[in-house]
């Protein structure tokens, strides 16, 4: 029994009791899973779903001024990028209000031209090490600074959420009705703006904590994909945010080992872990491929 269940905990346990950078990092990445991945349900649901890539890298250009004033101090990247966030996002709504354009359109260009204004402010002020890791991230580098950003952020994200839930939610299936309703305990009492613009702060303030871990290329993923996935298992909202997190949970474990095993990027192979999930649920899920499949043929039979 005791050379069975060696190599398991060798593989599988050992580096998280051996190592406290690999205690850090699973304790960010699972603080990052469960505010992240419930934010990418509802951004799916709101048919939002590039607005997060959009957004993680619109956070470049604050990243890099903060990086050009401080080096690599934590808050000063973090800070610039919630401020080029929040900025980039209000352009694009401004840009859709006061022309012809749509907001997903005047934000694709505004973040090209942050994205490419971030990459070339770091380029010209730091190494080639630098820029990789603020485009990629290292979770296995961080800190303690760090692991108290993102445990702060997530329980700060979880608790706006749980306050703004009731909103939030009429504000994405029925924003009708959430204008009509501005009284009560509906949470109808704000305009439909501050929900709006309330969840946007919420994502960018995640996406800013996850540069950390994944990089600010990376950090999305954590949000986007185990939601994606979600959605094929459950059509009930409550179901939903539970597997994203799972599912975002999962893979940083998963790709954390494998990091450690096999010496690869942490960041890219979290994110490979949470796709591989996404592939499988596409396969198997009850809204996947496999599943319908099965039915279709009963329906013909």
């Amino acid at each position: 029994m005791d050379l069975l269940f060696m190599p398991f905990w060798d593989a599988l346990l050992a580096p998280f009791a051996e190592f406290a950078f690999m205690r850090r990092a699973l304790v960010a990445t699972l603080a990052l899973s469960i505010s992240a991945a419930p934010l990418g349900v509802f951004l799916t649901l709101r048919r939002m779903s590039l607005l997060g890539d959009a957004l993680s890298h619109a956070v470049l250009p604050g990243v890099a001024i903060g990086f050009m004033v401080s080096g690599l101090s934590l808050t000063a990247m973090a800070l610039g990028g919630v401020v080029a966030g929040v900025l980039v996002a209000g352009i694009a709504g401004a840009v859709s209000r006061f022309t012809t354009l749509k907001e997903d359109a005047s934000l694709a260009a505004i973040y090209l031209v942050a994205l490419a204004l971030g990459v070339t402010l770091i380029s010209r002020h730091g190494t080639q090490l630098d820029l990789l890791h603020i485009l990629f991230g290292s979770a296995l580098g961080v800190d303690n600074s760090g692991l108290l950003l993102v445990a702060g952020v997530s329980t700060a994200s979880l608790l706006l959420l749980a306050l703004m839930y009731r909103g939030l939610v009429l504000e994405t299936f029925d924003p009708v009705f959430l204008q009509a309703a501005r009284t009560g305990t509906q949470g109808g009492s704000l305009p439909t703006w501050v929900w709006h613009q309330g969840f946007l702060l919420l994502v960018v303030v995640n996406l800013v904590a996850g540069f950390q871990t994944l990089g600010t290329l990376m950090a999305v993923g954590l949000m986007m994909l185990p939601a994606v996935s979600a959605r094929l298992w459950h059509d009930t909202l409550a179901a939903q945010l539970l597997n994203a997190s799972a599912q975002a949970a999962l893979a940083g474990w998963a790709g954390l080992l494998l990091s450690y095993h096999f010496d690869t990027p942490s960041g890219p192979t979290i994110i490979g872990c949470a796709g591989a999930l996404y592939f499988l649920s596409l396969l198997v899920a009850p809204g996947g491929w496999l599943p319908r499949l099965r039915s279709n043929r009963h329906r013909v039979a």
